[in-house]
This record gives C-alpha cells, sequence and structure tokens, in this order.
C-alpha cells in the first residue's frame, strides 16, 4: 500500500472512531461506544502495520480527550480501547495461555488505572455504591463482570475480524491500492 494511501485509511479510521467518541454525548454509550470506536483501528493495524496503528490511535486520543463530551468514555478510550488492536496483534501470536494473560493483565491494569485517574478529575466511586453493600465488594464484583464482558468482547471481536477478512479486505484493498 502506497505511503497517500495508508495516510487516507488511518485518517478516514481515525474520523470514525472520534465520531464514535463524539456520540458519546448520549449516556447509554459511556462504554459500549469506546468500544466500536477501538473497531476502526483494526483496519489500520491489519493494512498498515502496528506503527500506523499505533500513530493512529495517538491522534483519536488526543481529539478524544480534547472533543468527547463524556470524561469516562473518553479516558476508558485513551487508557484502553484505543489501543486494543494493536495488543491484540501483539498477544494473539504468544499461544492461549499467554494471549489471555496479556489481553486481561492489560484490561485489568488499564481499567483499574482509568479509574483511578477518574477519582482524581472528580469522578466519585461512591457512585457505584449498591445498598449496603461494602463499596469495595461492588467494586470487585464491576471488575470481574467488566472481565466476563471483556472476553466476550474479544471473542466478538475476532468473529468481527473473520468478516472484514472476508467481505471488507478485498474491497478496501481494491479501494486503496
Amino acid at each position: 500500500m502506497k505511503s497517500s494511501s495508508r495516510m487516507a485509511l488511518c485518517g478516514m479510521m481515525g474520523a470514525l472512531s472520534v465520531t464514535c467518541l463524539l456520540l458519546t454525548v448520549f449516556p447509554f454509550a459511556t462504554y459500549a461506544l469506546p468500544a466500536l470506536a477501538s473497531m476502526f483501528l483494526f483496519p489500520v493495524v491489519i493494512e498498515c502495520g502496528r506503527r500506523w496503528g499505533l500513530l493512529t490511535y495517538a491522534a483519536t486520543a488526543v481529539l478524544a480527550v480534547l472533543l468527547a463530551p463524556d470524561l469516562e468514555a473518553k479516558v476508558l478510550y485513551a487508557a484502553f480501547f484505543g489501543y486494543y488492536p494493536i495488543l491484540k496483534s501483539v498477544a494473539e501470536p504468544c499461544g492461549k495461555a499467554g494471549e489471555w494473560a496479556l489481553k486481561l493483565g492489560a484490561f485489568n491494569l488499564s481499567v483499574i488505572g482509568a479509574y483511578f485517574v477518574l477519582t482524581r478529575l472528580g469522578l466519585s466511586l461512591q457512585e457505584f455504591a449498591l445498598g449496603n453493600l461494602p463499596l469495595g465488594a461492588v467494586l470487585v464484583g464491576f471488575l470481574l463482570v467488566g472481565n466476563v464482558v471483556f472476553v466476550l468482547y474479544d471473542i466478538a471481536l475476532t468473529r468481527a475480524l473473520s468478516l472484514y477478512f472476508a467481505r471488507f479486505q478485498p474491497l478496501l484493498r481494491r479501494l486503496f491500492r
């Protein structure tokens, strides 16, 4: 792929990612849209390589931090979902045990780090309190449920990538020769 084609693909996919993050103005989209925005970076990583994927992630993360309305969504994108396509491409050749250790380790560290940053920016973890349950137990429960949802997300991404390779990659390669 020519350099100008790479630049065009990165710009288009980055713009789609940022557009998804701009839609976080709707409160129900705080977690779903950063995950969806990361899917647009997969074609960049596959067609242009990890370096271009990293550059596109950096650009979209900066734009998300500056433009996206939802603080939690932009921190989650910058802390994990934005670079997940690159991480997935690195982790998958490591074998099943290594792959999942790397993916789950990165997910847990990123989520804990993101919420640490969010508490410093004014988010109160008391918002997560459920009745008389201790806040620590609720947060651990949320993290466990988050891990299950993340595994389902990864499986869905793998299936979506199969669709990409079968249907969209030939079209994209013809378009960006």
